[in-house]
């Protein structure tokens, strides 16, 4: 038993997601906040580790911190453009993909600067929509064909904002537990 909460706790270490259930803009606000500061939060996390480190999992049977890194760079790009989709049309059909895929590509095993220099420049990108949002396009919409429903805007940058911490927490807890 104290194994698998142990598991739990390395895979969810700041909780699991749970969903907004209605708008509320103060909470909009403070996840536009959080996406905000996600990739100074990474550079933080990932000052000074080397090789060894960065190809460790953060858990047993889970990805490395690089692949968690580029996974952050691939997550977000996909997240920007549901934004702008749903921004520029009515309830767009997304394209999901296979996030366990993705990890397993080349670009995987480049320099996590790499992913953490694409992730500053899409996160100001993506600040600037999001900070110049009315209250309506926070409640526009894409529907995803997996979860066959629709998703609106609000709701995903409740999910990114939790999904950077998310991430980040797996790197500062490996390296807490480590004594990195």
């Amino acid at each position: 038993m104290q194994q698998a909460l142990d598991l739990d706790q390395l895979r969810y270490p700041i909780g699991k997601f749970k969903w907004p259930e209605t708008f509320i803009l103060d909470q909009v606000q403070h996840a536009v906040n959080e996406i905000e500061t996600t990739p100074q939060h990474l550079h933080k996390a990932l000052k000074a580790l080397d090789d060894d480190q960065l190809d460790t999992p953060y858990r047993p049977d889970g990805w490395t911190v690089r692949q968690v890194t580029h996974h952050l760079a691939d997550s977000h790009m996909n997240a920007y453009i549901r934004f702008k989709l749903a921004l520029t049309e009515d309830v767009p059909a997304i394209k999901p993909y296979l996030e366990n895929r993705w990890a397993e590509l080349e670009d995987n095993k480049l320099d996590v600067s790499v992913s953490l220099h694409l992730l500053e420049a899409l996160h100001k990108r993506w600040d600037s929509v999001m900070r110049s949002m009315s209250t309506e396009d926070w409640q526009r919409e894409f529907f995803h064909p997996q979860q066959n429903k629709n998703v609106p805007l609000y709701k995903l940058a409740a999910l990114y904002a939790w999904h950077g911490k998310h991430h980040v927490a797996h790197i500062t807890t490996l390296r807490h537990n480590r004594g990195w």
